[in-house]
């Protein structure tokens, strides 16, 4: 597939410092891409050239447990079972003069062209703008489904989100779409503020603006809250 857009996540970034075990060097990294079909395998029959697609850095098969079951979404071909360094048949598809180059999560979006397995690519909508619909490969997901699907935030609730950038403002659209009341976003960065409160944030503060933690600020500021922390939900 030919990789149209591709977001940079801190995921990204903790490879290059190490802080991410099972990886082969030299990689070619990225994981949140989108992307047009050129060519496809054999047994291939759900694509055709043209579409529009997601590279998944988390696969999803179909027919494992954990993709039947209704309260689970890791795959068990995930990267937590084995590393996604190599693609299934144990080789790897880059190559620079003559030296092998790895696979990152099976995606490699940092490349103007990747190859990826069936069950680690999602077919999207033709419409769909492709540099925006990258980021469903990482931060959307991550951000909205801490609020809905794994904190499921109640209507009327209370929350505060650390941290605004992509999986920050996606966490406050789903509070905002869960129905949350107040929506408290915070940054060091007052000039996210802006777009955060244009996502649903009722309010932002910078916690530079005070001399006492945070955490006291907030709890001064409401009785209840949901605390969702934008570093604490990241998939790596």
């Amino acid at each position: 597939m030919q990789i149209v857009s591709s977001g940079i996540c801190r995921t990204d970034d903790h490879v290059l410092h190490g802080d991410v075990e099972n990886i082969n060097f030299p990689v070619i990294l990225g994981h949140e891409g989108a992307g047009v079909v050129e060519s496809f395998g054999e047994q291939v029959t759900e694509l055709k050239p043209g579409d529009k697609v997601i590279p998944l850095c988390i696969p999803q098969c179909g027919k494992c447990s954990s993709c039947l079951s209704p309260n689970t979404n890791c795959c068990l071909k995930t990267h937590i079972s084995e590393a996604q360094n190599v693609m299934p048949d144990k080789t790897t598809r880059f190559s620079c003069k003559g030296k092998t180059v790895y696979h990152f999560l099976w995606t490699s979006t940092f490349s103007e062209y990747t190859v990826v397995p069936i069950d680690a690519v999602a077919k999207i909508d033709d419409r769909a703008p492709l540099d925006k619909a990258c980021l469903f490969g990482c931060a959307f997901p991550t951000g909205y489904g801490a609020a809905v699907c794994q904190d499921s935030v109640e209507p009327g609730a209370t929350c505060a989100v650390f941290g605004l950038g992509a999986i920050g403002l996606s966490t406050i659209i789903g509070c905002k779409l869960s129905g949350a009341s107040r929506i408290i976003a915070i940054d060091i960065n007052s000039n996210k503020f802006e777009k955060a409160m244009i996502f649903g944030a009722t309010e932002c503060i910078n916690p530079k603006d005070y001399n006492k933690p945070i955490e006291k600020v907030i709890m001064e500021m409401t009785e209840y809250i949901i605390l969702l922390s934008a570093s604490e939900v990241q998939i790596s």
